[in-house]
């Protein structure tokens, strides 16, 4: 009895998938940080959520409240038209991006990381050869972040290209949600059912849905047949491990170009830095499920 050879395609996708999962916390640290608070206000935008919105739509250019919204998917609208535009009034573009790299900095300094500079060297280098010259077409957060120069420190060349990669990754994720019929807060909700993702109370909080909002999204996923009480049912799980697989396979173009055996490498590299990083606690308690 033969076994049948394993699908390529779907080996390069949960490649992606696990190469993703390993490099991402090195980027999304600097939203829980105090020195983010710290430099965005020190260039003229508010303290708290401005600077998350303002800085990460930056690259677009100052866009209006409904494109932001739109690339970034799971966020109430009315929540980011309170930052956006007018974040752009309080500080320049060129200002706000220049502020974020130094948060960076400041961040992996102070949590330790740069006492790994061979290992973090390492990972740059392979991560900036996954993310140079990817195609843009229907990628528009990372068409911005692309057309950004790249820093010149090892450390901020390493946040840059797994920025790079995450936003390439993200445009892929909301086709693939768009595609499965999902709005941004039924995305947000049956991501949290899976129980990978945020807790209710923190995504509610974070993505500014209120529980009249909530209460109605799940009642809607319920209808379709999505949820059973706040639960996945079967065809929820099926439905969300299909979005899953779709945001792997439109991920492989970068990890492609790596090959296998450094792909594992950036793996091993991102786990071992990405376990450094949560030590540190600062992503804090009761923001994440398991």
């Amino acid at each position: 009895m033969t076994t049948a050879a394993p699908d390529p395609d779907t080996a390069a996708a949960a490649l992606a998938g696990r190469a993703h999962r390993a490099t991402d916390t090195l980027h999304s640290l600097i939203y829980f940080v105090p020195e983010a608070d710290e430099e965005f206000s020190a260039v003229g935008l508010r303290p708290g959520r401005m600077h998350y919105f303002a800085s990460r739509s930056a690259p677009m250019g100052p866009v209006g409240a409904a494109v932001t919204a739109a690339t970034f998917h799971n966020f109430n609208p009315a929540l980011v038209a309170k930052y956006i535009p007018r974040a752009w009034t309080l500080a320049s573009i060129d200002d706000i991006l220049a502020a974020r790299l130094r948060v960076v900095d400041r961040a992996y300094r102070r949590l330790g990381l740069l006492e790994h500079a061979a290992e973090i060297d390492e990972l740059a280098q392979l991560l900036r050869e996954a993310a140079g010259d990817l195609p843009v077409e229907g990628r528009p957060l990372f068409a911005g972040h692309a057309e950004l120069a790249w820093p010149d420190e090892p450390h901020l060349v390493l946040w840059h290209a797994v920025t790079l990669l995450r936003e390439y990754r993200g445009d892929g994720h909301i086709a693939a949600l768009v595609t499965a019929g999902l709005s941004g807060l039924e995305a947000i909700i049956t991501h949290c059912a899976t129980g990978r993702g945020m807790t209710v109370a923190a995504a509610r909080h974070l993505r500014g849905w209120s529980e009249d909002d909530w209460a109605a999204g799940e009642a809607g996923l319920r209808e379709r047949g999505l949820l059973d009480g706040s639960e996945l049912t079967p065809a929820g799980v099926e439905l969300r491990a299909t979005i899953e697989a779709t945001t792997d396979r439109l991920d492989t173009a970068a990890w492609s170009r790596l090959g296998e055996q450094r792909t594992l490498r950036a793996i091993e590299l991102g786990k071992q830095l990405s376990r450094e990083v949560v030590a540190t606690g600062v992503f804090g308690s009761g923001v994440f499920g398991r």
